[in-house]
């Protein structure tokens, strides 16, 4: 009797259940990039500019021991969680923490450095959350990654997570942690040069126990041009591939800045043109697209 492994069933499972997408709202997600570039500003211009926005300032923390800092906004329809990104070497070596372990709360294997960040910002958050009100959450890089763990402890205590939209940001957990997450409302913008998004990388070890990182989601590539594209599951993942033959330079500098974002999402904005994502990665003579 054939014996399908559980990573592969859920791979499979994956694949299926992100096959359609949805028109994309560049508005909202241009109104989540102006919250993610938020988090970089000083503590008294994120009260201001959350003003402008149309919300009221809850509450904002740097957990000192991580150097991670967060906001929580309110307006008539959510509340916003935005996660501040890189922002100095601590951040950076929590970055380079890409050790897989079990995280028994949520009973999938997480990157350890992202999800104990998350926990560290969910037990200081929650005494601020309001139970019946939908929550968003956003971030860029780093940051990104910490909104999207963090809203998989929220959801699984039940708070009504409608929205996460990341800018530039790493894979968080494994295929099977992936297929268990899939309602999440996950969209993930990235840029063609951006290099974040396709750490950490595929390893042989990994390859070999199938226990790979892997993409939640729907991947929003911003093509420039007013155009964009979009992956999901297995053809995200081969994307991440190109990371074996990227050197980082000025240019996936430049692609990661979320100033090189919000340019991008203005003009799709104003006019959008889907198209399709070109792979360009070819095996024993096979263009896969």
């Amino acid at each position: 009797m054939l014996k399908i492994r559980p990573a592969i069933l859920s791979a499979l499972l994956l694949i299926l259940s992100q096959w359609t997408f949805a028109v994309q709202n560049f508005l909202a997600i241009q109104t989540q990039a102006v919250f993610s570039n938020d988090t970089y500003l000083a503590a008294d211009e994120i009260e201001a500019s959350l003003l402008e926005q149309g919300q009221v300032y809850v509450h904002q923390a740097v957990l000192q021991d991580i150097q991670v800092r967060y906001f929580l906004s309110k307006s008539n329809d959510a509340q916003t969680v935005g996660v501040r990104g890189t922002a100095n070497l601590t951040n950076a070596m929590l970055d380079l923490d890409v050790a897989l372990q079990l995280d028994t709360q949520l009973n999938i294997k997480l990157h350890n450095g992202f999800s104990s960040s998350a926990k560290a910002v969910y037990r200081d958050i929650k005494p601020y959350l309001v139970a019946d009100k939908p929550i968003h959450l956003t971030g860029h890089s780093l940051g990104g990654a910490i909104a999207v763990v963090l809203a998989m402890y929220l959801q699984q205590d039940g708070f009504d997570v409608t929205q996460v939209i990341t800018f530039g940001q790493p894979k968080v957990t494994n295929v099977a942690g992936a297929a268990k997450f899939t309602e999440l409302p996950l969209i993930r913008v990235v840029t063609p040069n951006d290099i974040v998004p396709l750490v950490p990388p595929l390893s042989p070890l990994q390859i070999k126990e199938l226990d790979i990182y892997w993409h939640m989601g729907v991947e929003v590539i911003l093509m420039g041009n007013g155009e964009y594209a979009e992956t999901s599951g297995v053809k995200s993942a081969l994307r991440a591939t190109k990371f074996t033959t990227s050197i980082p330079s000025e240019k996936n500098l430049n692609a990661h800045k979320m100033t090189t974002y919000m340019t991008l999402i203005s003009k799709l904005k104003e006019s959008s043109l889907e198209v399709p994502y070109e792979m360009e990665i070819g095996f024993f003579g096979f263009s896969i697209n």
